[in-house]
């Protein structure tokens, strides 16, 4: 009878389909790829609608309505049992926590100084460098020199000169952050169950991020709509993106899923145009198409290996 109910599509008491059968069959329509391009395309629009709120709030006190957000979806979703963690449990939660916090309050510090496609692309060297060094292939040279090439087009110089240093900065930070992030993610996955590492790390983030964003935020971040919109950042952000990237990774090979990652600063740059009016020079965008080539071609060739 348990077993029944589980599998059961249909509510027993309403007769009405369960929400979560109604999401997953809906999830199960979708081909996976357009399930991994959904979650790029939310994440960016998150992106896009947090930069909105810089006329309002500072970043970083966007980036704690955000985080925090994020954790109480993630924490009552899957939330983290911390009886009979190990130190070496607590560890890696509290470094992939404080690694969470780093890299997204680098990457709106980031984006409140540059364009978003910009911001993603230097970021998106993080994982990149990831991708590299697990392959060690003569070829990857290339990748490097063409990732290099689009960090020297990103530089303020040239049709570029308006760019910000600063900015460059802390998407590189960011870029680390990612980085230690992937490595993070995946030792708390080996060691807490299902997403609940995930939730560990968040609700880490949110406690670590509070001083500031309050700090900065002050009395604004008590605006009902800025509280909402810090909501629907946080869902589109990670909630969404988490779950529509944990279904296609179910279907799909996980070398096919990086190659469509690596669509992910193409797929910012147009959002930062077609949402916040952020149009780029031929400089900038020749440098995204060396960083979305550079990533393309280190996945398909660690693909091949």
């Amino acid at each position: 009878m348990t077993a029944f109910a589980l599998d059961d599509p249909f509510d027993r008491r309403s007769g009405l389909p369960r929400p979560g059968s109604l999401l997953r069959t809906a999830a199960d329509s979708i081909p996976p790829s357009g399930l991994v391009l959904l979650a790029i395309v939310s994440v960016q629009l998150g992106a896009g609608f947090a930069k909105e709120l810089f006329a309002a709030l500072p970043p970083s006190a966007v980036v704690f309505v955000r985080i925090a957000a994020g954790a109480l979806i993630m924490g009552a979703v899957a939330r983290p049992k911390l009886k009979g963690l190990s130190w070496r449990d607590w560890a890696i939660g509290l470094g992939f926590g404080a690694t969470l916090a780093v890299m997204n309050l680098s990457f709106y510090e980031a984006l409140s100084r540059l364009p978003l496609g910009i911001t993603v692309a230097i970021e998106f060297l993080g994982p990149l460098g990831v991708a590299v060094a697990a392959s060690r292939r003569r070829i990857d040279l290339l990748w490097i020199g063409l990732a290099a090439a689009g960090v020297a087009l990103l530089a303020p110089w040239g049709e570029a000169a308006s760019v910000s240093w600063v900015g460059i900065g802390f998407a590189l930070v960011a870029g680390a952050g990612w980085a230690t992030y992937i490595l993070l993610s995946a030792a708390a996955g080996r060691r807490f169950p299902g997403t609940s590492g995930l939730s560990f790390a968040m609700i880490v983030s949110a406690v670590l991020i509070a001083p500031v964003g309050i700090t900065t935020g002050g009395a604004d971040l008590l605006q009902p709509h800025l509280l909402l919109i810090g909501l629907g950042v946080g869902l589109l952000s990670s909630v969404i993106p988490y779950s529509l990237e944990m279904q296609a990774l179910r279907r799909m090979p996980k070398e096919v899923f990086g190659i469509l990652m690596s669509l992910e600063p193409a797929v910012a740059a147009l959002i930062g145009v077609l949402v916040l009016g952020e149009l780029l020079h031929v400089q900038q965008w020749a440098a995204i198409v060396c960083i979305v080539a550079a990533s393309l071609g280190s996945t398909r060739r660690a693909k091949k290996g």
